[in-house]
């Protein structure tokens, strides 16, 4: 058999092949295609399809917050909740303060263990709540504490007590029922109850006379008055003086002021006014 018989024989098979994949594809078109038929008279048409496909709202910065807020270190998370508890005064499931801060307490054992254990939170078995050292509900109780500590109450024991607390220390103050005062050693604030009994009314002459009292110049002078009143000084002049001339301590003065003078180097503002500055 030559090249052109095989030629012809394989375009033969190529057509037989052809013309039997056509006939199997119109066979498979016919049984598959529905048959249409006409809707009812009273049928409800379809909806149309919408032209444009439906967008869903992209929440992902929520999500990525809510997960910064969960890997974050317990610290901050349990910082979150105490500033929750501390604003709102109420108290708070752990679906409810998952919701508000996106801490979730049940799923964090370290963060559920240390806001059941701090000292700023109330847990009742269910629900957490804001804790302070003093247990007030309003300016009356806040007066009260006040007048029980009668050496003096430092006030940051009681600024967390409720959100006016701080209000109410400055009406109380103005009305004259506290003195607000700083302590010199601690160097906190302090609140000290003013006694009504001992508000007593001094006439004016008995401030003049009090004010026109000229005391001596000298600390020694004021010292020996002290003694003659049966007073014992806190500090010994005569003493500390003669000690600092056997010793050669001298006083130390002040330091005096340095007198910038004008240089080369000085900047001058009023090059305008060369005659002002001839003599440099």
């Amino acid at each position: 058999m030559d090249l052109k018989d095989s030629l012809s024989k394989f375009k033969q098979q190529q057509e037989r092949c052809q013309s039997s994949l056509a006939s199997i594809a119109a066979s498979h078109a016919s049984t598959t295609k529905p048959k249409h038929r006409a809707p009812p008279i009273n049928a409800p048409s379809a909806p149309a399809r919408p032209a444009h496909p439906i967008k869903f709202s992209n929440d992902t910065e929520r999500l990525q917050h809510i997960h910064s807020i969960r890997k974050s270190p317990a610290g901050a998370q349990i910082k979150l909740v105490i500033e929750l508890l501390y604003k709102t005064r109420q108290a708070f499931s752990a679906e409810q303060i998952n919701d508000a801060t996106y801490v979730d307490i049940s799923g964090n054992k370290a963060v559920f263990d240390s806001l059941r254990n701090n000292l700023k939170v109330h847990y009742d078995g269910r629900r957490f709540s804001y804790k302070s050292k003093h247990d007030l509900k309003g300016k009356d109780q806040l007066l009260d504490l006040i007048r029980g500590h009668r050496e003096g109450l430092a006030i940051v024991e009681v600024k967390d007590a409720y959100p006016t607390v701080l209000e109410d220390l400055q009406a109380l103050k103005a009305a004259g029922e506290v003195w607000l005062l700083s302590n010199m050693d601690s160097q906190e604030d302090m609140v000290y109850p003013n006694d009504p009994k001992a508000k007593i009314k001094i006439d004016d002459d008995l401030k003049e006379l009090f004010r026109g009292i000229e005391l001596p110049r000298d600390m020694v002078d004021i010292e020996k008055e002290l003694q003659k009143n049966g007073m014992k000084p806190m500090t010994d002049t005569t003493k500390r003086r003669a000690a600092a001339q056997i010793h050669g301590v001298k006083p130390k003065a002040k330091p005096k002021k340095k007198q910038r003078g004008m240089t080369k180097r000085t900047k001058l503002t009023n090059a305008h006014l060369p005659e002002l500055f001839q003599h440099l």
